[in-house]
């Protein structure tokens, strides 16, 4: 029977979800399998791995062959590195302690690695938010302004009607007020 380490679909249709399994190579894409070694996450950016590593280089220690996409998921959490290191320790080139000292100096750049993308991702992304933020401020403010200057407008095309009328009104008025103490005196 020969073991495949592979990705098994799960999640709804647009939002895939994978299960990393080591399955029997005959059954079925998502079918039976062996064991979960872990899951795969491709939605989220980067894209969100949890691996057993131990469990995954048990399995490729006993001979199963990872496809194309488990191998590269395998490589970027370490499993091949560690199972290259630990041929290493059987054929004695290297003791225990050199190995995992190894393994953790990769651990710790991989891990680095991606808290810098994960910063460089929020960053560009606060960028972002700031730039539509002064873009919405600038929108608004000449919008505030050619409201104001509307209003400015409509309130001088008003001024000089009403002054008009009061002349008007007061130049009425006058002769009439006259009229009235002229007939007061007499």
């Amino acid at each position: 029977m020969s073991v495949k380490i592979r990705l098994q679909r799960h999640g709804k249709k647009g939002k895939p979800f994978y299960w990393v399994v080591a399955a029997d190579a005959r059954s079925k894409r998502d079918g039976k399998y062996l064991e979960k070694i872990g899951t795969y996450n491709p939605n989220t950016n980067p894209a969100t791995i949890d691996l057993n590593i131990d469990s995954a280089v048990k399995w490729l220690h006993n001979g199963a062959q990872p496809t194309d996409t488990a191998r590269a998921i395998l490589s970027y959490k370490g499993a091949l590195l560690k199972h290259h290191l630990d041929g290493g320790i059987r054929k004695g080139a290297l003791t225990q302690e050199q190995a995992d000292a190894k393994l953790a100096t990769w651990l710790e750049e991989k891990t680095g690695t991606v808290d810098a993308k994960k910063e460089g991702l929020t960053k560009a992304q606060s960028d972002v938010k700031a730039k539509a933020f002064k873009a919405e401020q600038d929108v608004n403010a000449k919008r505030l302004a050619a409201a104001a200057q509307a209003e400015a407008d409509a309130i001088a095309a008003a001024t000089p009607a009403v002054e008009e009328e009061t002349a008007e009104v007061e130049a009425e008025e006058a002769p009439a007020a006259e009229e009235n103490n002229e007939t007061t005196e007499a």
